[in-house]
């Protein structure tokens, strides 16, 4: 589960690259994730024990996809993808083992270190600039952060779509206000000449997370999440076909690391 979902997420992150105006396109993506989950709040539980969590992870969500849209406003898409992605596991792992003392085998460790570390040999040699690469690190760390509270709270939801269903919703409704407010309105504009391609990542950014959220539900929270960074791979195959990017050693090695380290994971 946790493989396709980083594959689908690099094909929402692709579309998100591809729009004109980032903040429209992302408050495109999550409103229609919420107008397309709306209904179904009348056929699934009420998340109870689990309110906590989803009020945290909607304000560490809109952090991250603020700083996720600065980031490829400052940046190419391959730079600065495999930097926030390689973040990512490194402290999704520190977070769940630190604070919450989930377990870990030592191949599961080492698997999410050569998960983190290729994905930044990705970009060896690439210029990003400052402002880019510190957008890029600070989405990495509220990928960590809103990772570990999605865990516990789907976890703690009477049911996984419970928890899916609400966190979308709320989600969706704090998002599209955020963007709202810091563009004064002008993002509606925009959104009127992108939605087409922002309804689509939408229905798809529900399948990603949702698949995500499901894994985390029954499994370990630190060795799902790095092999959900094998997305990575989807996303340099998009970069190369339809971005127009070339194909480097330094990628290839990183590709080579990323499923070395999802072969150490799924073998512990």
């Amino acid at each position: 589960m946790m493989i396709a979902s980083g594959s689908i997420h690099a094909v929402v992150n692709a579309i998100l690259k591809g729009g004109k105006d980032k903040m429209a396109g992302r408050a495109i993506i999550d409103g229609s994730s919420a107008l397309i989950l709306l209904p179904a709040i009348l056929l699934v539980p009420l998340p109870a024990g689990a309110w906590p969590w989803i009020a945290a992870t909607a304000l560490v969500h809109c952090l991250y996809l603020y700083a996720l849209v600065r980031t490829f406003e400052a940046s190419d898409y391959s730079a600065a993808y495999p930097i926030l992605r390689g973040t990512a596991p490194l402290v999704t792992a520190a977070l769940s083992l630190g604070l919450f003392g989930e377990p870990a085998s030592p191949r599961e460790l080492i698997g999410i270190a050569l998960i983190g570390a290729a994905m930044f040999v990705m970009v060896m040699g690439r210029h990003i600039g400052r402002a880019g690469l510190g957008w890029a690190l600070l989405t990495g760390v509220t990928i960590a952060g809103y990772t570990v509270i999605d865990a516990h709270g789907v976890r703690a939801a009477p049911t996984p779509t419970s928890y899916i269903v609400w966190m979308f919703v709320l989600m969706g409704a704090s998002t599209v206000t955020m963007f709202a407010l810091l563009s004064k309105g002008a993002i509606f504009a925009s959104a009127a000449k992108q939605w087409r391609p922002g309804a689509v990542a939408g229905a798809l950014s529900i399948l990603t997370y949702g698949l995500a959220l499901s894994a985390l539900a029954i499994g370990p929270t630190a060795p799902l999440a790095a092999l959900r960074e094998t997305g990575m791979v989807t996303a340099l195959v998009i970069a190369t076909l339809f971005l127009g990017e070339k194909v480097t050693p330094g990628r290839v090695l990183g590709v080579t690391g990323i499923l070395a380290g999802a072969v150490l994971i799924l073998s512990a």
